[in-house]
This record gives structure tokens, C-alpha cells and sequence, in this order.
């Protein structure tokens, strides 16, 4: 067996009354992939944010290549070979990628050296980025890798991904695994925090599953099953099935796009002239790479965007559940009250009536088990799975005729998962309409076997091939092969 890279022993936190870790353990070997799995709140993050150096232990013993250490910063863990990607990206928008690469560094900043520098690392790992590019205009997977070349560039050996996966689309994640094989097998580590079980037990040599800040299962990939893995996580507590996808049906029309198309700022388009109709009782998934008009579609069909040209009919309340909830669906400093008041921003006339809205957001908390320590925490206080699991129950409170979602499991565990697509289920089988893109086809294929693929601004519905197991015709339409 490999020489221990890392190692974290009887790790303990608590953060006021909650106890995030209660003995947590994870050994990471050198030339290996570390799959540290567990339902939301169950402590991986954390685990992972003290092994980082940017959140103290109250108790346990960290070692690194069998030696102990104490990180008392994020710059000591760097220092020490540690990189960190964190699921939401700490890069500065404004900034180019070989600024961004900069930062941390010491002295004057020496723009040609750092550009040098991401272009070396590109061409070392096949992680190639324009160094010149903005943060801001980049796609998400760029945004991805941009964060793994900064890592490197400080010539880390253990880098700790926190569900990378999330938003890239099933060919940028086969790429990613690829990489990351790449690098543990030069000799590095790679701890994968994922909710993915099967893609983890796929690619991981090794797995931990923390459950309620507890390691309950450690061992190897290949020795375990889904079925093992899953109860591992949840416990006895099953998770619902949500396996029957809904079929088209011939109820009244919610949405409609007629020519409907999208140019932006700079006159480009977006979203070339599409006709499209999603009836009551339906749920439409959306597939498409990043930038090929996807985000537009839905926004256009949650109204949150108006078209270029075109018309858009939709129902006169629609649920909106965007892919990145910290930007554009909560506020973090702000309490859970008073995150279910910004349901109704723009609508709202005079005094808030706040003992109406606490009531609301117990009653949030408590239909979709958001996990917090009350109605007045703040939301920054909650696990990532609890944010959104507070954003989709927030916006199914509104009672809208239809649904509109954006990655709506985006780093959400087994249980999680099931209830929000619970939702979204329930949402059409209440004679509403959903539409639901997902960065994850088999996620897709749960709810529905009606799916359109965008590509490069163009819509077109793919027809569901004989073979329920046949990926073959959404694959091809993803990379425009049959447009």
C-alpha cells in the first residue's frame, strides 16, 4: 500500500450548538484518487477546510506524509503542498486568469511571468487556458481548471476537489477523472468530494463516507458496491424513489416560444429563433454544453429574461431555481426570514409583516428539511445541500403552475436529491409544467424522456431512442453531430 500523503485522525469541530465532526478520519494515499462521500451537513467540506488550513480542529492530529502538523492558515497548507478547489470558485471575476494565477504570491506582480506560468502548466496537464482571458467571460468548466492550474502552480501534491463535478457536462467530467488519473499516478493525491456514488466508485481507488461527522465506512473503491456505499451514507434511512420519468401529454399549453431568440450585449446571439411548447403535466429536461443557449432558454421561460424578438407565453407564476443560488437566489448575510421575503422582491408594498414571514420560513424548513438552527440563522450558516434544498422549497411555497430549474441537485447528497426531484415531480403531476436542466443526462432521463439539447444557440428536442438505456442520440446532439 502507497505511503500515507495526508492523514486526518479523530477529528472534532463543533460550531456553537452544531457539531459538524465528532471523530472524523481519512487517510489519503500518495498515487491516489480519495472519494470522500456523505449526505450534506455530514462533515466532508469541513474535514477537508481543516486539512486546508482554513478552519482550526478542536481536537485531533493531522499528519503529513507521516509527520504531524499544525496548519494555522490556508497559507501554510499551501505552502506544505496542499491545493483546495473549492465548489464555489474563489476567483475574482474582474480579473484575468493569469491575475487570478498571481494572487497570494509575493512582490510586484509580473504579469508575463504568471501567464508563462498557466500556459507551462497547460501544456504539462492538457489544462490549457488562455492566461489573457477574463474570469468573468469564461465558462464554468474554464473556471474549473483555472482554479486546478493555480493550485499546481504552487506546486501542490494532495488537491482536495470539492464536488468538481457539479456543473460540467458528462464529457468535461470524463476529461476532469481523466486528468485526475494523470496526476495520481505522477504521484499525487486527489481527495474527490462528491455525491456522485457511482461515478466515485468508478474512478476512486479509495473511499471514506462521513456520516454525521463520523467516519462510518472506509475501505477500497473496488471492493464496494453502490448499494453498500448508498446505506453507508444514508443509514437505514432510505431514499425515495423517484426512478418513474413522466411522458409527454396533450394538457393545456403553459409555455410557448414562438421565434423567441436572445442577442446580448455585444449583439451576439445567444439564442437563435426557437418554437417550443411545454404543456401541463409535462416535465421538458434540458441538456446542452456550457454556453450553447441553455441558460438563456430558461431564463426566458422562468422571465427572467426578455427576447431580442420572438414572443414568450408563460403561466403567470413560475418557480425559479437558479444554478448558482449564492448570486442569484439568496443573500448569505441575510437570516432565513429574511431570504423567504426576497420571494416576493419587486412585489412587495409597505411594512414587511415579519412574524407572517418567520412563519413561512419555519414552515420552509420543515417541509423540505432544511437543516439549520432556526428561522433567524443566517444562510451562510447553512451546508451547501441545505441552501438549496431552503431556495426550491422557497419557490414551491409560491404555488407556481410551473417550475423552472437550473442544476437543481447541484452538491446535493443521495437523500437530497430524491426530494428535490420529489418536488419537481410534483410540481407537473399537479397539473403544472417543469422544465429542468442538468448538467446530469441519467438525472434527465428520471424525470422524463421528452429532453431538448441546446447547441450553439439552436434548440431541438430528441426523440427517445427504443432502448431506454441508449445514450448514444443525446451524446451526439450535445456535441451538434446530427444537427
Amino acid at each position: 500500500m502507497s505511503a500515507s500523503a495526508l492523514a486526518l485522525t479523530d477529528i472534532h469541530k463543533t460550531f456553537g450548538d452544531t457539531r459538524a465532526l465528532d471523530g472524523a478520519s481519512c487517510t489519503i494515499r500518495r498515487g491516489s484518487i480519495h472519494a470522500l462521500l456523505g449526505e450534506n451537513g455530514a462533515g466532508k467540506t469541513t474535514l477537508m477546510r481543516i486539512a486546508f488550513g482554513m478552519i482550526a480542529a478542536d481536537q485531533g492530529q493531522i499528519t503529513r506524509h507521516g509527520a504531524p502538523v499544525h496548519f494555522r492558515s490556508e497559507r501554510e497548507s499551501i505552502a506544505a503542498g496542499i491545493g483546495m478547489v473549492h465548489q464555489h470558485f474563489m476567483l475574482i471575476p474582474a480579473f484575468t486568469v493569469a491575475e487570478n494565477i498571481a494572487l497570494g504570491g509575493r512582490g510586484r506582480l509580473d504579469a508575463v511571468a504568471a501567464a508563462e506560468t498557466v500556459r507551462r502548466i497547460g501544456a504539462a496537464t492538457g489544462l490549457a487556458i488562455d492566461p489573457q482571458a477574463r474570469i468573468a467571460d469564461l465558462p464554468v468548466g474554464a473556471q474549473q481548471r483555472t482554479e486546478i492550474v493555480r493550485a499546481l502552480a504552487h506546486d501542490a501534491d494532495v488537491l482536495i476537489l470539492d464536488e468538481p463535478t457539479a456543473v460540467l457536462t458528462p464529457t468535461e467530467s470524463d476529461e476532469l477523472y481523466r486528468w485526475m488519473r494523470r496526476f495520481a499516478d505522477g504521484g499525487g493525491a486527489v481527495v474527490l468530494i462528491t455525491h456522485r456514488v457511482r461515478e466515485a466508485l468508478a474512478v476512486a481507488d479509495d473511499v471514506t463516507v462521513l456520516r454525521r461527522g463520523r467516519s462510518v465506512l472506509q475501505g477500497v473503491a473496488k471492493s464496494l458496491t453502490e448499494d453498500a456505499a448508498v446505506t453507508a451514507i444514508v443509514g437505514d434511512r432510505l431514499a425515495p424513489d423517484v426512478s418513474a420519468a413522466l411522458m409527454p401529454t396533450d394538457g393545456e399549453v403553459l409555455f410557448a416560444l414562438e421565434a423567441a431568440a436572445v442577442r446580448d450585449a455585444d449583439g451576439r446571439q445567444r439564442l437563435r429563433p426557437t418554437q417550443l411548447l411545454v404543456r401541463s403535466g409535462e416535465i421538458l429536461g434540458v441538456l446542452g454544453v456550457e454556453g450553447s443557449g441553455q441558460r438563456e432558454l430558461l431564463r426566458l421561460l422562468a422571465g427572467r429574461l426578455a427576447p431580442s424578438e420572438g414572443r414568450v407565453q408563460r403561466p403567470d407564476v413560475v418557480g425559479f431555481v437558479p444554478e448558482d443560488r449564492l448570486h442569484d437566489a439568496v443573500i448569505p448575510a441575510f437570516s432565513l426570514t429574511e431570504n423567504t421575503t426576497l420571494a416576493e422582491a419587486g412585489a412587495l408594498r409597505g411594512r414587511v409583516d415579519w412574524s407572517r414571514e418567520t412563519v413561512r420560513a419555519q414552515t420552509i424548513v420543515s417541509d423540505h428539511d432544511v437543516r439549520a438552527s432556526g428561522v433567524q440563522a443566517t444562510m451562510r450558516s447553512l451546508s451547501g445541500g441545505n441552501q438549496q434544498r431552503f431556495v426550491v422549497g422557497r419557490e414551491r411555497q409560491r404555488s407556481p403552475r410551473a417550475l423552472v430549474a437550473e442544476n437543481p441537485t447541484r452538491g446535493l447528497d443521495v437523500r437530497a436529491t430524491a426530494r428535490v426531484l420529489e418536488t419537481i415531480r410534483a410540481v407537473a403531476l399537479a397539473g403544472g409544467a417543469a422544465v429542468v436542466y442538468s448538467t446530469d443526462l441519467d438525472e434527465i432521463l428520471s424525470l422524463t424522456r421528452r429532453v431538448v439539447v441546446c447547441f450553439d444557440g439552436f434548440v431541438r428536442e430528441v426523440s427517445a431512442p427504443a432502448d431506454a438505456e441508449d445514450r448514444t442520440p443525446y451524446a451526439r446532439a450535445l456535441v451538434g453531430a446530427d444537427a
